[in-house]
């Protein structure tokens, strides 16, 4: 069922990418016959392992590893700006793939990857923010669900907690996760209490999904997106793994280690503000906050493939001092951590 459902995919991609042509008859995106052979050809060495990272600095570590081997007959493919790898990784079968910042670019690329190529299973690892007081720059979290915390519902001033929103009604928006109060974050009060703020309340959403196996154009809801059982099963064995903590002479307080977590957040923001990573720990209980994990978990969800993410903690969101990020210095320290912690995960996951 799933590889007919494949089928009729790439077929669809085919078809809509293929209506535009130029005057010299060459269509444009439309997958090209060589094309077609080449992605053949990488198929029948399947199914793979799919691993999607966000930034070349993030990726360059695990193709430099000689835990890398590229594949001889065909090393890659590149497609429509994706470059697609192809080797093993201690002994299985990968596609590596770099997505490039944003919830956009990496559901596209997780999308693109899993239409084209037979893959098993998706591993997703990169660096991300931390909103947990209690772990340290260096950690490698692995978190049992992902959120998008982007999608909002912008409530009108002089509506409150108790006003229905504008189309909850027709079962668009909810008030079920929760909301972020804005005149909670004001430095001043009056008589003790928050000043009213004309930024009101924004409500967060869960995205509609479409599941493939489920009915075309009748939409489901999901906000905690889980990650494969078995993958988080199998990432119990890596925690308490240590990494190095060093960048040159600057030393963390202690040994990096691998840890698994109850909840990531991404949405398309770079989060360096102490109060708003303190409303998401404290409302939602996360950990690692990124730009790109939840898109890739949402499209694995739909296409029920199984999933898991991978994130070394580079900074304190909003923590340090005024003048500086600690992002700057430990983010290549935590993308080596994460290749790590990666290649230790797969070696258990395919022993």
């Amino acid at each position: 069922m799933r590889k007919h459902l494949k089928v009729i995919m790439l077929g669809f991609v085919i078809l809509v990418w293929g209506v535009c042509s130029s005057t010299s008859g060459r269509a444009y995106g439309a997958i090209s016959t060589a094309t077609t052979q080449e992605i053949d050809k990488v198929n029948e060495k399947g199914p793979y392992l799919g691993i999607i990272v966000p930034n070349s600095f993030e990726m360059n570590p695990l193709l430099q590893s000689p835990s890398f081997v590229a594949d001889l007959e065909v090393p890659y493919l590149d497609y429509f700006g994706k470059r697609f790898r192809f080797g093993k990784v201690e002994n299985e079968r990968v596609i590596i793939v770099m997505t490039g910042l944003s919830m956009l670019n990496a559901g596209i690329t997780t999308q693109l990857l899993l239409i084209l190529f037979k893959v098993k299973g998706v591993l997703h690892y990169g660096i991300a923010g931390n909103a947990n007081p209690q772990l340290q720059i260096g950690d490698v979290t692995i978190p049992q669900y992902w959120a998008h915390t982007g999608l909002w519902n912008w409530q009108r001033y002089g509506d409150g907690p108790n006003e229905e929103l504008a189309l909850e009604s027709n079962g668009d928006y909810t008030r079920e996760i929760g909301y972020l109060r804005f005149a909670n974050y004001q430095n001043a009060s009056e008589n003790g209490k928050p000043i009213d703020n004309f930024l009101n309340n924004v409500w967060y959403q869960p995205e509609e999904v479409f599941p493939a196996d489920g009915i075309p154009e009748v939409r489901q809801h999901s906000f905690w997106v889980p990650v494969n059982k078995h993958y988080f099963k199998v990432a119990k064995r890596i925690e308490g793994m240590t990494f190095q903590g060093c960048v040159n002479s600057t030393c963390l307080p202690r040994a990096p280690k691998a840890v698994r977590v109850k909840r990531g957040a991404s949405a398309n923001a770079f989060v360096d503000n102490s109060a708003y990573r303190e409303f998401l720990n404290s409302k939602f209980n996360i950990t690692p906050i990124d730009m790109e994990s939840a898109a890739v978990a949402l499209v694995c969800h739909q296409q029920q493939i199984p999933f898991i993410a991978i994130r070394a903690l580079s900074d304190l969101a909003g923590g340090g001092s005024a003048v500086s990020n600690e992002a700057d210095i430990f983010a290549s320290l935590a993308a080596q951590n994460a290749v790590d912690a990666s290649l230790r995960f797969i070696t258990l996951l395919f022993p």
